[in-house]
């Protein structure tokens, strides 16, 4: 039925609408000529043609207004030229009626089903129904029911249902993005949202430049001995043992000049071929050798402390 019309513009109306509401399923409308009846029946038979008015439907379920007026008689109304008085409107038989008045019925029954749908899916304001309600509730439990494994991703949208419900129709709208499994979806919020990650200290740089460069010392690619044209050199170089009459070069000199080893006397010339093959050249590379492998070691123990603290 017909809830409200609004008229504007047309026929005897100004600008300003012109508003016929409280209607009920039975209404009469009447006044003098030239007051708007007719109008108001032109606009209830088809409201399209005329732009400032309206006809609101009620359930906004608009239905097929039939309109008697002085515009149906013209359109379907004849009268006979032979037969004054005599009008015929078509072809009508019975079982054609009947069946206009079985398809009438038909039409209210789904016409009060369809405003019964409409006001299940809207409501009453039309600010949502039942359908809508329970929508927003099966999404909202599904929220719930994975908020501990995705609440990451719900941040905006985990305490309204109702804007939790608008975000899932508009990714349901916009987003085309492949679906994944919920098994993946939960490994992945559980890496980007899980806890934040530490900051670890940078591992320091081992520096083993001193070390390279002790390993490339002069010094030891150099042949160190004492001089070749004393007559003790001959011995040494035949046995060998330049070391170890370096070491006891102290022993004779603390024992008088007497042979640590055999205990025999000795005289000056054995004394200067000793002195003599063990010069200041011998003295200073010996040295030399000595200051790098005390080095070495002393570099070498600094780097090994630096690889255990990374470690």
């Amino acid at each position: 039925m017909i809830e409200r019309i609004s008229i504007a513009d047309i026929a005897t109306f100004d600008t300003t609408p012109e508003i016929l509401g409280g209607l009920s399923q039975f209404n009469f409308l009447f006044g003098s000529n030239w007051t708007g009846k007719t109008t108001i029946s032109r606009v209830i038979a088809d409201e399209d043609n005329y732009q400032n008015c309206n006809v609101k439907w009620k359930g906004g379920t608009k239905l097929q207004p039939m309109v008697y007026n002085r515009d149906f008689v013209e359109l379907n109304f004849n009268q006979s030229e032979e037969l004054k008085g005599v009008f015929t409107l078509g072809e009508k038989q019975v079982d054609t009626l009947t069946k206009i008045d079985t398809a009438k019925e038909e039409l209210n029954a789904l016409t009060v089903k369809l405003q019964g749908l409409n006001h299940t899916l809207q409501g009453a304001d039309g600010a949502g129904g039942k359908l809508e309600g329970s929508f927003k509730e099966k999404c909202w439990t599904q929220k719930q029911k994975h908020d501990d494994k995705l609440k990451g991703a719900f941040e905006g949208y985990r305490n309204s249902a109702e804007k939790f419900k608008e975000k899932v129709l508009q990714e349901s709208a916009s987003n085309s993005a492949t679906l994944l499994s919920l098994e993946y979806l939960e490994k992945t919020s559980a890496s980007v949202f899980g806890q934040d990650p530490m900051t670890e200290k940078t591992v320091a740089v081992i520096d083993a430049t001193k070390l390279l460069d002790h390993e490339t010392n002069p010094i030891l690619e150099k042949v160190v001995v004492g001089k070749a044209d004393v007559d003790i050199a001959v011995m040494i170089k035949k046995l060998g043992n330049s070391d170890w009459v370096r070491e006891g070069r102290p022993f004779y000199n603390a024992n008088d000049e007497i042979c640590p080893f055999c205990q025999q006397s000795t005289d000056e010339a054995f004394a200067k071929s000793l002195n003599d093959y063990f010069d200041e050249t011998f003295e200073a590379d010996s040295q030399a050798i000595d200051c790098l492998l005390t080095n070495y070691k002393t570099d070498a123990s600094r780097v090994q402390q630096q690889i255990v603290l990374i470690i």
